[in-house]
């Protein structure tokens, strides 16, 4: 999430009741975590979506052997990819003894788990999105310890920059961090190892009350955009790949698999998938991962709209320490390489219907039309490594800016970039996205989120997952459950600011 400085029929309902009937006496508390929106249902200027985009890229490292895993860790999805009314998603974590729940931001480019602590400074004490802030207090817990920089934990974190002792330090000194957004905002504080309390989905129907002791950030300060209250929550979540993530640490203790996996819903309303396990589905394809890099970069080579191969030298995709291609599903638009861009918008707006009205607005290409963009606009497709394809609809590039009676205002959503290609939300949404870090690949295909999904684990198990959400205080909305046998294993310019009747005036 921060880039270069970086979610049947009727005959089948009984059945479904009787078995969530079944679940709910077998786990005492929720089968899963809730994610929910970081940003409220109204319009959010380009400059902070542009700024909460390039922040979001930190660097990892990769991830080391473990044992195998018995089950999967389930985290229903809230949050939606159009980027005026959402732009990140958020869950709960439970951590101490006692324990308590902390809001988190979900963070696909970054490795560290950190949360507020007390006492804070810049810390917001309420939030606009209508949930309970809460602050972590390592003395109030009765399982909590500082690492200090002694810890072989905080030498691995030195290596990789994620965090500082300083040489004047003893041995005893906490295990500090501090970590600066291209936003400007910061924080910073010390490494405690505590108590995580999740569920797993096991094998044969059942819910296990897990735990593991896991290193997370102490926030004791922040700064920038992390002080403000209107979208404030308690900390953020890294699933990155460094050894300090939560996912390799889980891993690591054999609790979930070296796979993760999202289905996020393209649906203003949101939601989607999102597990510590593989997702199985028929159409599933694969690309290598490339190794040895601190983000999930692929090997991009070609574009094609229409079927037809746009002429873009494959050289601006490779990878680097400057370009290459990063699928971050916590940005939330695209960013595409200078020296493609052009050639792409070009292609889209000489592809569309004749009925489509172009307007260039500032230099940005935007299109009127009272038809689908189905049917008014080709659809594209990025060409990986392998000659696997990723399908791109026009819902995948477009925003909708505004309308007037039966027109409607559509811009590229697709933003410029110097060097660096991101594929977020924009380009994400309505896909299964498998992380398989153990093959070290990455699949994909096009999938209806809202849906159930096969889900397995290296335990050998039948695994079932629970696809519904939570709502903001934690009551749990009506789902189904489905029986799983086992499978064979920024930079932007602006997002355009018009008046629809200024554009429609222009005709």
């Amino acid at each position: 999430m921060r880039p270069p400085e970086l979610a049947l029929a009727a005959a089948f309902v009984a059945a479904a009741v009787a078995l969530l009937a079944g679940a709910a006496a077998a786990a005492p508390f929720p089968a899963a975590l809730t994610l929910e929106r970081a940003l409220p249902h109204k319009g959010v200027p380009a400059e902070h979506l542009r700024e909460r985009d390039w922040a979001r890229h930190a660097g990892r490292g990769l991830l080391g052997a473990a044992p195998a895993v018995a089950g999967v860790v389930d985290f229903p999805v809230e949050g939606s990819a159009n980027p005026y009314m959402v732009g990140l998603y958020f869950t709960r974590v439970k951590l101490g003894n006692p324990a308590k729940e902390y809001f988190v931001q979900i963070d696909t480019g970054s490795d560290i788990l950190w949360v507020s602590c007390s006492p804070c400074t810049g810390c917001p004490t309420s939030s606009g999105l209508n949930i309970q802030l809460e602050f972590f207090n390592p003395d109030s817990s009765s399982t909590s310890a500082r690492i200090p920089c002694s810890d072989d934990r905080c030498t691995a974190a030195l290596q990789t920059g994620e965090a500082v002792c300083q040489t004047s330090d003893s041995p005893s000194s906490p295990c500090g961090y501090t970590f600066t957004y291209g936003d400007g905002s910061g924080t910073s504080g010390y490494y405690v190892s505590d108590t995580m309390y999740f569920d797993t989905v096991m094998g044969n129907e059942q819910t296990a009350n897990s735990s593991a002791s896991v290193v997370f950030g102490c926030s004791n300060k922040q700064s920038g955009d992390l002080m403000k209250s209107d979208r404030a929550v308690d900390g953020i979540f890294g699933f990155g790949q460094h050894q300090l993530s939560v996912i390799s640490q889980l891993y690591s203790l054999g609790v979930s698999p070296k796979t993760f996996s999202h289905c996020l819903k393209g649906s203003d309303n949101g939601g989607g998938i999102l597990v510590l396990g593989e997702i199985v589905e028929p159409g599933l394809v694969f690309t290598p991962l490339v190794p040895q890099q601190p983000h999930y970069n692929l090997n991009l080579e070609s574009i094609a709209v229409s079927g037809q191969k746009l002429p873009i030298d494959s050289s601006l995709f490779a990878t680097s320490n400057t370009q290459g291609t990063i699928v971050d599903s916590g940005t939330t638009l695209v960013y595409l390489v200078d020296g493609a861009y052009d050639p792409f918008v070009n292609a889209i707006a000489a592809a569309v219907s004749p009925s489509v009205q172009s307007v260039v607005n500032k230099g940005s290409q935007c299109f009127v039309t009272t038809s689908s963009v189905d049917s008014s606009f080709p659809t594209a497709t990025l060409i990986f490594e392998g000659g696997v394809a990723m399908n791109v609809k026009p819902e995948n590039y477009l925003l909708q800016q505004g309308s007037s009676g039966d027109n409607v205002l559509w811009c590229i959503g697709w933003q410029r970039s110097q060097g660096i290609t991101i594929l977020g939300d924009l380009v994400l949404k309505d896909k299964i996205f498998v992380y398989d870090l153990a093959n070290m690949r990455m699949g994909w295909t096009d999938y209806d989120c809202s849906l159930s999904v096969n889900v397995t684990s290296s335990s050998g198990k039948n695994q079932y997952v629970n696809t519904g959400q939570f709502d903001v205080n934690g009551s749990p909305r009506p789902s189904l459950y489905r029986i799983i046998g086992l499978v064979p294993t920024g930079i932007a310019v602006a997002l355009v600011h018009m008046l629809i009747f200024g554009v429609l005036g222009s005709r």
